[in-house]
């Protein structure tokens, strides 16, 4: 974090006030001229249009050490800031009463099966509502890992529902978090993907690694030359012509992972917007096919994915324990609504 002591921003509102970074980026070399609201969306996690306006208004869009109204056409080289009074903390934790769905609880473990929307940790424009944020109201004293992010030993994006684990005690920690570095635990999603996948099972092994012309995505490097190594293991439950189901297991733990592999094998996630998943990828031309699909997207307003199976050894009792979730009702309601259109289009 950095302290602003000439106050660059010239506002007000912020003259008393210590500013912080949040955000620095470098145009490249290659950078067609783009609105700088435009730019900040491609590259800040979460944000909104209306969030960066805001910012940009009250003076906090640095270009080149200089304030810039949202119009500024970014060109190459530019060094575009976000300055702004709250610091970027994740230590700035705060108890919330937010209901949990707990799947199951005892001394030294909790189960949760996380909702759609939610974040799980506090972080760059999301500093409260979060998965985290509802845990420490939940329970006092839950340990930190190197992040400083309390009792998380792994994580599922905003958009993705499903189980996660949480460690209750400084040696649960270290136990799961050991399993999760070793292989040990069981992770199985269900996804709806793009495009009816011609095998009925397969592995996509390729290493993962940030997006070398958008960092808010993952790519896929297969000749190993940037990235981890990465292996998801899959299996058709249910093909729709047009979409697939399918059940995922991960033998790693990418950010992103199963996202940015079924777009590297061409079936990107149904309605992910990040990877491009929310237009019609699949199918027909008929405009009453493309309204469907615009349905679809309605009932199910983020990327089709959910985390269904989670199974872990436990740390006290060395119990290999195995928890299920049952699939969302706006995913179930999407998968309804490409059952009936199969059927109809057979009759």
């Amino acid at each position: 974090m950095e302290k602003e002591t000439n106050n660059p921003i010239g506002k007000a509102d912020f003259e008393q006030e210590e500013l912080y970074e949040h955000f620095k980026f470098i145009a490249s070399e290659g950078q067609e001229p783009l609105r700088v609201d435009k730019f900040l969306m491609n590259f800040i996690e979460n944000a909104t249009r209306n969030k960066i306006q805001q910012a940009i208004k009250a003076g906090g869009v640095l270009v080149n050490e200089n304030t810039v109204k949202a119009n500024y056409k970014v060109k190459p080289n530019d060094v575009v800031r976000v300055v702004l009074a709250h610091p970027p903390h994740e230590n700035l934790l705060v108890a919330e009463d937010i209901p949990l769905d707990i799947v199951f609880e005892d001394a030294t473990v909790i189960v949760v099966n996380k909702p759609a929307g939610m974040v799980v940790h506090p972080g760059h424009g999301n500093y409260s509502g979060t998965l985290v944020n509802g845990l420490i109201h939940h329970i006092e004293n839950l340990p930190t890992n190197a992040n400083e992010r309390p009792g998380l030993v792994h994580r599922i994006d905003k958009d993705t529902s499903g189980l996660l684990v949480v460690a209750k005690t400084e040696f649960a920690m270290a136990h799961l978090s050991k399993q999760f570095f070793d292989r040990t635990t069981e992770r199985l999603y269900h996804a709806l993907v793009w495009g009816n996948i011609e095998s009925d099972a397969g592995t996509i092994t390729g290493n993962i690694g940030r997006s070398l012309k958008n960092r808010l995505q993952m790519s896929v490097f297969p000749e190993g030359d940037f990235g981890k190594h990465a292996v998801t293991h899959y299996k058709v439950i249910e093909r729709f012509n047009y979409v697939t189901l399918v059940q995922c297991k991960l033998e790693t733990g990418r950010t992103h992972q199963i996202r940015a592999h079924f777009k590297h094998i061409g079936h990107t996630l149904f309605n992910d917007e990040r990877y491009g998943g929310n237009i019609v990828l699949k199918g027909t031309t008929f405009t009453k096919y493309k309204q469907f699909v615009e349905n679809c997207f309605k009932v199910l307003p983020h990327q089709a994915l959910h985390a269904k199976t989670l199974g872990f050894t436990h740390p006290v009792t060395g119990k290999f324990m195995q928890f299920n979730s049952e699939i969302p009702n706006d995913m179930t309601a999407c998968l309804d609504k490409w059952r009936n259109y199969t059927v109809n289009q057979k009759e």
